[in-house]
């Protein structure tokens, strides 16, 4: 019973690094008093940034092997005249054709991480589906290749230009057309902002099935176009399950009306599926109907400090086991990810030691009382088995927003160090952190990580969605170098591959992993995505020079 008798000021650290501290008992308090959190944008500005020391270069020259296709037209004055009668508004249409529009046209031309740089001179925003219908039409006639574009938040390049395509920008189709009430059905427009939904449903007592860091820039268009799977994957599934019907425009302007807002539809082939994953490349999806669940009354947040990943594993299986059908997301973070947040915030860690692993555990429920009976046993259960060394407890909206900042603010913290390569990748459980290991080994092997300048790799860190199998690997770098990603690639998915995992479980393919492909597909599903690809776009004009 020692342990029992430690646990209560063990739990008594609250996040002091952005709120004052309860002294009173935690395992006696209400856990579930505080609000639904929302999470702030995905650029919060929360930190000066530190440039990275490279320029992004051009993606054709990045990518030497990759040529124009000859079959595209260049983009004329005549072109431009044309999308501009259909669009009507100017500020519909970023014109660097006939203008000088550079400045105006570089966000689109780049990704955030400003690691692939396109030549782009057109970007079209289109305002409905009808116009997204006219600009394809023509582009298909005229030969006029294309990217589809939402927020921009990829890893992986596939929402930037390789050369010269023509960005569609979503960003004016952001309307919600409409929500049922009793049955949580939400359809709205594939530009609409993810946060602005799920706002808008926090005030209907409902909530997206779906929570990123990026909430704040991306589109729903795109969450669906990626697989988006995020942070409550584990409560609420992926878009696959959620997703009712689309509305989306094929590649020669034919609108695909299938917004379909029943649960239950068996009426031949599940056609939508074939867009929720494809990252535009056969078609751009114009609005989504979504089911969305009942927003949790009650909620609770945990972080806790564990000394291997072993124990990491079993305190997962508890909390399936003990907390069941209230577990809404299992976050685990190394203590390399965590460092890289204190130096860059300057803030001090919610737990007073350091940990070789934390977990972030978030419950939802319905009945307060229930929830927080159910997550005192379960930590009295965690901490009597030694599983869990140290942790602490959110008792209100502050902290709660506090504790989930250590997870969040880790993306945020990389990209303000410099040069980051990111994988995002399902790994079986068991060897799920072996993968950062062995990256670090290696990479500390061919000299490329240090403390010093003189070395590119500041890092390897790793942290993710535990609770899906879901590994994000950062090598944070002090500037992009070739030497790096020779040592990352093939060898990262080689490793993949050899335990039948995936080497895209969120964000999809895009340019990154243009060559890799094969080592998550076999050549006969390789090939049956390039005969739909070719079904539905047969010129090619839809996002080229991607995974297919």
């Amino acid at each position: 019973m020692a342990a029992r008798c430690q646990l209560t000021p063990i739990l008594r650290r609250l996040a002091r690094s952005t709120t004052e501290v309860s002294r009173q008992p935690l395992l006696r308090q209400s856990l579930s008093r505080h609000t639904v959190r929302h999470i702030s944008t995905s650029r919060p500005r929360l930190f000066q940034p530190t440039a990275v020391s490279q320029k992004g270069e051009l993606t054709s020259e990045k990518y030497p092997d990759i040529q124009r296709d000859s079959r595209f037209a260049q983009v004329t004055p005549e072109h431009v005249k044309f999308f501009k009668d259909v669009l009507g508004s100017e500020s519909a249409v970023v014109d660097g054709v006939t203008s000088d529009a550079a400045d105006d046209i570089a966000p689109f031309n780049s990704d955030w991480m400003n690691k692939y740089r396109g030549h782009c001179r057109l970007v079209l925003k289109p305002g409905t589906t009808e116009e997204v219908s006219k600009i394809l039409k023509y582009c298909n006639d005229n030969m006029l290749a294309v990217v589809p574009q939402g927020g921009n938040t990829g890893l992986v390049g596939g929402s930037v230009p390789v050369f010269d395509e023509i960005v569609i920008n979503m960003s004016r189709m952001n309307k919600i057309i409409e929500f049922d009430e009793v049955s949580g059905i939400l359809v709205a427009e594939a530009g609409t902002i993810l946060e602005v939904a799920d706002q808008f449903l926090a005030s209907k007592g409902y909530i997206f099935p779906l929570d990123l860091g990026a909430k704040g820039s991306c589109h729903i268009g795109g969450n669906l176009a990626t697989n988006a799977g995020g942070l409550r994957l584990l409560r609420y599934g992926s878009l696959h399950g959620t997703t009712l019907g689309i509305e989306a425009v094929l590649a020669d302007g034919t609108i695909v009306d299938d917004l379909c807002k029943l649960r239950k539809n068996n009426t031949g082939y599940d056609l939508k599926q074939l867009f929720i994953g494809a990252e535009g490349t056969i078609g751009i999806i114009t609005k989504v109907s979504i089911q969305c669940p009942q927003r949790s009354a009650a909620q609770n947040v945990a972080l806790f400090g564990i000394e291997s990943y072993e124990l990491a594993q079993q305190a997962f299986r508890e909390a399936k086991g003990q907390l069941g059908e209230i577990l809404s997301a299992f976050e685990l973070m190394d203590e390399g990810s965590q460092q890289l947040v204190r130096d860059v915030t300057g803030n001090k860690s919610p737990l007073e030691e350091k940990y070789p692993f934390y977990c972030l555990i978030e419950t939802s429920g319905s009945n307060a009382e229930h929830d927080a009976e159910k997550l005192q046993s379960f930590l009295e259960d965690v901490m009597e088995k030694g599983i869990v060394a140290d942790g602490t407890l959110a008792e209100n909206e502050t902290q709660i927003r506090s504790l989930w900042t250590w997870r969040e603010g880790i993306t945020e913290a990389l990209g303000h160090l410099g040069g980051v390569y990111k994988y995002d990748v399902s790994i079986p459980l068991k060897e799920l952190y072996q993968m950062v290991e062995d990256v670090k080994a290696r990479i500390d092997a061919a000299g490329l990580l240090g403390d010093t300048d003189e070395f590119p790799v500041r890092a390897v860190v790793g942290y993710g969605h535990m609770g899906d199998a879901n590994l994000h690997l950062n090598v944070s770098t002090r500037r992009f170098d070739e030497r790096v990603e020779k040592v990352l690639e093939p060898y990262v998915y080689e490793w993949i591959a050899e335990r039948q995992g995936s080497i895209s479980a969120e964000h999809g393919l895009g340019l990154m992993k243009k060559k890799y492909i094969g080592y998550s597909r076999n050549p006969t599903m390789v090939g049956l995505m390039k005969n739909i690809k070719n079904t539905f776009d047969p010129n090619g004009i839809l996002n080229p020079y991607k995974y297919l």
